[in-house]
């Protein structure tokens, strides 16, 4: 397979999921136009410089797990094959790799480390928009609901928005655009005004408990978990522009390799593999958020811009991924939480969860695709031979 520079592209196939043995492709088909949500008016919001928002939901106000639709499987198929396949990719990968792979109705999950916490990165997003997504769910927050942003709301790294902010001087964008921009252009001021309108961490944290998610850890903001990966103190004068590239660059070498070892080796946004692949497994089959929400997350995913030549590239025709990227700081050649998560549709619809999370490694872009594309190659053969 040719590989092609890591970049986004515009992705307008028709997406196609499946639910047990019925197409979720009519599931999709409904699309977020057809969504009718009640919500409040109006939502306290965070500060603006994203520090404690001005209202933070409890264990309470987090919606109650929905009643999951009929989901069937084929479990008849032992995974060792896969898991054998899985263990030679990893082996052959210089660099630290996790991967996991759980088939949505089945009890089972294989891979390498499966118990060991990657740096998500990026990944995260996926847990701001479920929490956001479940106060939809529950009539605490509209989809078309205005946020603001203004230059105080900046972050840093990729965020598209910075330039109209920085121009206008404020914008406003609805819920459903912000969710949009955060998942398929990792925007992350888009992101972080969600994080801070739906109650910041804490209440994300507060998501993942009630719906039993096990094996993820939220960090405490893009701004906090960069600054200490990088070894420096946040501060609203890094925001915006590339000053926060500057000021990381003014750091001792030494010092900036003992921060981001740190970050490397306990990662405060960390994931398991394992945790990683059944929670996606569980979301394909509708067990996290109303039907409604899910139709339009996944779709979300699958029209994602961000890694076309990750996991997405390595799946045979007629395969579907519905995926969230990850890529983390780099320090000389050494890059850090270089990831893939997907909701992965065979032909048949069987719908698997796979996660791809690179905690560090020096191996170039070139190959860290190809060992995802590896990795997503290798389920589609073993699904293909023990459904023929």
């Amino acid at each position: 397979m040719r590989i092609e520079r890591d970049r986004p592209i515009s992705m307008n196939a028709r997406l196609a999921v499946r639910r047990g043995p019925m197409r979720l492709r009519r599931w999709l088909a409904a699309g977020a136009a057809g969504l009718t949500v009640a919500g409040l008016a109006s939502y306290a919001f965070g500060t603006a410089t994203g520090g404690a928002p001005a209202f933070v939901l409890d264990l309470d106000q987090v919606g109650k797990r929905p009643a999951p639709p009929p989901f069937q499987a084929d479990c008849s198929a032992q995974p060792a094959a896969l898991q054998a396949e899985l263990s030679r990719i990893a082996a052959s990968f210089e660099g630290q790799v996790g991967i996991g792979i759980s088939k949505a109705g089945c009890d089972w999950v294989v891979g390498e480390r499966l118990a060991q916490h990657f740096p998500q990165q990026s990944v995260s997003k996926l847990w701001v928009s479920m929490a956001v997504l479940d106060a939809v769910d529950n009539g605490r927050m509209k989809l078309d609901q205005q946020i603001t942003i203004t230059p105080q709301d900046l972050t840093l790294f990729n965020q598209p928005l910075q330039w109209e902010v920085l121009d206008k001087g404020m914008i406003q964008r609805p819920v459903q655009m912000l969710m949009q921009n955060a998942m398929s252009l990792s925007d992350n001021t888009a992101n972080d005004r969600l994080l801070w309108t739906v109650g910041g961490p804490d209440h994300v944290r507060t998501f993942l408990k009630s719906r039993e998610i096990e094996g993820i850890r939220f960090g405490p903001g893009e701004r906090l978990l960069q600054s200490a990966a990088a070894g420096l103190t946040w501060s609203p004068e890094l925001a915006g522009g590339r000053k926060f590239e500057e000021a990381r660059a003014r750091l001792p070498k030494d010092a900036r390799e003992a921060a981001l070892g740190r970050y490397v080796a306990d990662p405060m946004d960390g994931a398991t593999p394992a945790g990683m692949a059944r929670t996606l497994a569980r979301l394909a089959k509708g067990e996290l958020l109303s039907e409604q929400s899910t139709r339009l997350l996944l779709e979300i995913m699958g029209k994602s811009r961000s890694g076309p030549m990750r996991l997405k590239a390595g799946l045979p025709q007629g395969w579907k991924a519905f995926h969230k990227t990850g890529t983390g700081q780099e320090l000389g050649s050494l890059a850090t939480g270089y990831n893939d998560v997907a909701v992965v549709e065979a032909p048949d619809g069987a719908l698997y969860g796979v996660a791809v999370l690179i905690g560090s490694t020096r191996q170039p872009i070139r190959a860290r695709m190809e060992m995802m594309q590896a990795v997503s190659a290798a389920l589609a053969r073993w699904h293909s031979t023990k459904t023929s």
